[in-house]
């Protein structure tokens, strides 16, 4: 029962990406003209040569729809290694059927073309619920939680080697840690690998 579970369970975790991805939305701040340096006064130091200060950014589509946002207390970029870090990161994204996905984190890092992304400290990505309609089951709310996720938005892989725990509805399962790649739908859970199911959820 517990297998089949998993199985069932995997099937919602691409969800977790969406919100994750929509951190490849701050290319748009970093394309904005910026004074250059002479080579000679140039820092090779790991220092920030921009800030941003509660800043948001957002994403439409041709038709004007919200289709992501990311918010911060205060950004950094680092021109040595061309990364943005973000404190107190908040992002969601929308898709063209309403589903909402919200990723939140203590520091968020991300690389310059957004192919992957590091959240640490308090990382929860949440896809709210969905009623019923057009035939299709209603969806609980899915929640995916740990101190440290490592997504790989190109390749469409998320991992972390910290504890994590998943939540979908009133079902909550547990691991030491974590990989997933959506292309495969493979989940692998390392370590103490817990489940509990609340009766009647596991045939939905």
């Amino acid at each position: 029962m517990l297998r089949q579970a998993w199985e069932q369970f995997s099937l919602y975790l691409p969800v977790v990406l969406m919100g994750l991805l929509a951190l490849g939305t701050w290319w748009l701040v970093r394309n904005a003209p910026m004074p250059l340096l002479p080579a000679t006064q140039r820092q090779p130091a790991h220092q920030p040569d921009y800030f941003m200060k509660s800043f948001s950014v957002k994403s439409f589509d041709a038709t004007g729809r919200l289709q992501s946002e990311v918010q911060g207390d205060e950004a950094r970029h680092y021109p040595d290694t061309d990364t943005l870090e973000i404190d107190r990161a908040h992002m969601r994204s929308v898709t063209p059927t309403g589903r909402r996905t919200v990723a939140t984190a203590d520091r968020a890092l991300t690389n310059a073309d957004g192919s992957e992304v590091q959240l640490f400290g308090n990382a929860i990505v949440t896809r709210e619920p969905l009623p019923p309609k057009a035939g299709a089951p209603a969806q609980p709310r899915l929640e995916f939680r740990s101190e440290f996720l490592h997504a790989y938005t190109q390749t469409e892989r998320v991992r972390s080697d910290r504890p994590v725990i998943l939540t979908r509805g009133d079902d909550r399962f547990t691991a030491d840690g974590m990989d997933y790649d959506n292309l495969e739908q493979v989940l692998q859970l390392r370590g103490r690998v817990r489940g509990v199911l609340q009766p009647g959820t596991a045939r939905r």
